[in-house]
């Protein structure tokens, strides 16, 4: 029987990361997939392929749209080949697979393709796809099992026509209508590459704004610009029954005034959020346990109450971000390395990779005023910018948050071009606790989108902003 210090159950962000620093910091490691490939949901079927086809539905909307304006004359008719376009998104998916996998082999990771599930406590039985079971020893566990798309318990998902985003990221037609289930971030992400491509696309949310756990200056930002494409959203609807009748989805909610409203597509994309997968780990045989939401139970060092076994990522409480799940793997490998890591989860950016992108990192204004923080605002449009003017991306806005007393950045909220990437100066900046007049004197090279989170910061600290 193969023993290892450490073994990592899953391949995601969170697993592959954690098995990595594990075996820098010295430790024998094994990781185990139950899948051919490495990376889990976010490089299979989650974050990469998605991004994939957002850019290139990206470029597609650009041709049609934008090309003419910029000079570029293109003849003929521009069409999309969707097979080409999801074949592309598939070598994206490929080749970054592979890199996980050479990873492993640089870092001397042993990995084991199969079902891993708890024989007890530091046994780890692994049911391979020729009907075999092996079984390795590890005097450490590290669950990072990940999650899977959730359904509502009335809709049967076939596949075909009612589908989840696995199936959405491989259509081999752009459907006429689709119906979106949720307006979270999954659903408005999928639905706009759909709507690009030339989909009719409406989203129905329970909630009475789009992105419910952003800001809601973003949510209310984000829905403007999404109709001004097209996009139809119907919120505070509860969907009540899912229904497919041979190439037609039938789909019935009732209304804010209780009244019945019908919905008919040919594609419906069920996109209610995420579940904890642990579905066939067999927890219970080493004592771990789950709460009430299936969620691995962990304390402040992600710890399971089996002292030996510690959890990862979307199997454990917290925000669903690979990022996120990164990070706990690094620290839970640190940890078990005598070191004292710490994670803020604060300061875990959240993004939306609409276009215009949406980003966000820190306290809500809706927080803050729920704790009675005593905070000032300091926002810019992105349309003030030269360099957005330049790129025709003049929709979204930068917005900071502040302490009304220290200055102190409590939160950043931006939509706008390239948002996804500006987080991350939100991110350094409130790492170190900077005040917004610090982020205000910085310098920031222009002409970029950048500038707006200067200018946002100038108009939190004394309200002088220069280029509005």
């Amino acid at each position: 029987m193969n023993q290892y210090d450490v073994a990592v159950i899953g391949s995601g962000p969170g697993g592959y990361v954690a098995a990595i620093r594990c075996a820098q910091l010295g430790m024998k490691t094994a990781i185990i997939e139950k899948y051919s490939t490495l990376g889990g949901t976010c490089l299979n079927v989650g974050c990469i392929p998605s991004k994939a086809l957002l850019d290139s539905s990206h470029h597609y909307e650009d041709a049609i749209k934008h090309f003419e304006e910029h000079g570029i004359d293109i003849p003929g008719e521009v069409k999309v080949n969707l097979e080409q376009m999801i074949g592309r998104k598939q070598a994206v998916v490929d080749q970054t697979t592979k890199g996980v996998q050479f990873l492993m082999d640089k870092n001397n990771i042993d990995v084991y393709e199969g079902l891993g599930s708890f024989k007890d406590a530091t046994h780890i039985d692994i049911a391979k796809a020729d009907g075999k079971t092996e079984t390795i020893e590890a005097k450490n566990i590290i669950i990072a099992t990940g999650s899977k798309p959730a359904t509502l318990p009335f809709i049967t998902l076939d596949k075909e026509r009612i589908i989840t985003s696995t199936e959405a990221l491989k259509l081999k037609e752009v459907p006429k209508h689709m119906i979106v289930i949720g307006g979270g971030v999954i659903g408005l992400e999928l639905g706009q590459v759909y709507k690009r491509l030339g989909a009719e696309v409406t989203v129905v949310e329970f909630m009475d704004r789009i992105i419910p756990g952003m800001d809601g200056a973003l949510s209310k930002e984000l829905m403007k610009v999404m109709k001004k494409q097209k996009v139809k959203f119907n919120l505070s609807h509860k969907v009540k029954s899912v229904e497919r009748k041979g190439d037609e989805v039938i789909i019935k909610a009732d209304d804010k005034k209780g009244e019945e409203v019908t919905f008919t597509g040919d594609y419906c994309l069920v996109s209610v959020g995420r579940r904890p997968y642990t579905d066939g780990l067999n927890a219970e045989a080493a004592g771990v346990k789950l709460d009430d939401k299936g969620r691995v139970e962990v304390n402040e060092h992600l710890q399971t109450n089996v002292p030996n076994i510690y959890a990862i990522g979307d199997v454990v409480r917290g925000a669903m971000l690979a990022h996120k799940a990164e990070e706990e793997g690094t620290m839970v490998a640190e940890l078990l390395a005598g070191q004292k890591p710490h994670i803020d989860y604060n300061l875990i950016p959240g993004v939306v990779y609409t276009w215009p992108e949406v980003a966000a990192v820190g306290k809500t204004e809706e927080e803050l005023k729920e704790a009675g923080v005593a905070y000032k605002v300091g926002q810019f449009p992105m349309r003030a910018l030269g360099r957005a003017r330049a790129s025709m991306d003049i929709d979204g806005f930068v917005k900071i948050l502040a302490d009304k007393e220290t200055d102190e950045v409590l939160g950043v909220h931006m939509i706008g071009a390239r948002c996804a990437d500006l987080i991350t100066e939100g991110v350094t900046a409130m790492e170190f606790r900077a005040s917004a007049e610090d982020m205000s004197r910085m310098s920031h090279a222009h002409p970029t989108y950048a500038e707006a989170v200067k200018e946002a910061a100038l108009a939190a600290t004394d309200n002088r902003p220069i280029h509005v």
